[in-house]
């Protein structure tokens, strides 16, 4: 389903733990690492369809989560022709996304990344809130700035959430040239979790192959 501009209704979620900390999944069988994200079917409200997503990306039901906001508008980016099927040249520009923020309530080990036949991810940790902005494919960079800003002001209080939140600067604006790319880096080779049954970690989030190969509509609507 697209709209008349050719981007398909989308959602996309940014889960915290009690540190603050968002949920990084990989795609399962790529280098690719992104926050978990999904179409809006027909007939679905943006909300519906991120409970959907949430279920079958990440395991997770409703009473595990608190909803805590949302972005106030539509987020759009453009994927780049090369990652574009040639049947849906012309008509497919791009995603426009509806950005959740919730909470986890439940426990680590609530995660099941197999609850559905048709899993998205097959590793997952979690992740210092702005570290996703130096490790996704670039396209999506602009969005998931945008996205994790807007969100930001609604982070659960604690010590951790941060004097550099509260003067309007990133924490990794507060950093070294190179030191942002060198803790994400560290992050993500040391990933201190225990993965789900079935999971793998790879260490690499470079190269990303981004999920739209996967995702394209096959019969366009426009």
């Amino acid at each position: 389903m697209l709209d008349r501009d050719g981007f398909r209704p989308n959602v996309g979620i940014i889960l915290l733990n009690q540190k603050n900390q968002v949920f990084w999944g990989k795609r399962i069988r790529t280098h690719s690492w992104q926050f978990p994200q999904g179409g809006i079917d027909r007939g679905e409200t943006p909300e519906q369809a991120m409970f959907r997503e949430l279920h079958e990306e990440v395991g997770l039901q409703p009473n595990h989560v608190r909803l805590v906001a949302r972005t106030r508008d539509w987020l759009r980016y453009e994927v780049p022709d090369r990652y574009i099927r040639r049947d849906a040249r012309g008509h497919y520009k791009g995603q426009k996304q509806i950005w959740y923020l919730l909470q986890l309530t439940g426990h680590d080990w609530d995660l099941n990344l197999r609850a559905t036949n048709h899993p998205e991810f097959d590793a997952w940790r979690w992740n210092d809130y702005w570290v996703p902005l130096d490790v996704v494919v670039e396209f999506k960079r602009g969005v998931y700035e945008m996205a994790l800003t807007e969100l930001a002001r609604y982070l659960p209080r604690h010590e951790q959430r941060n004097r550099y939140l509260r003067s309007g600067m990133r924490a990794r604006d507060m950093e070294p040239q190179g030191g942002a790319m060198h803790r994400a880096s560290s992050l993500l080779l040391n990933p201190g979790v225990e993965l789900p049954p079935g999971a793998s970690f790879d260490p690499d989030p470079q190269n990303s192959v981004p999920a739209e190969l996967e995702a394209l509509p096959h019969q366009p609507h426009p």
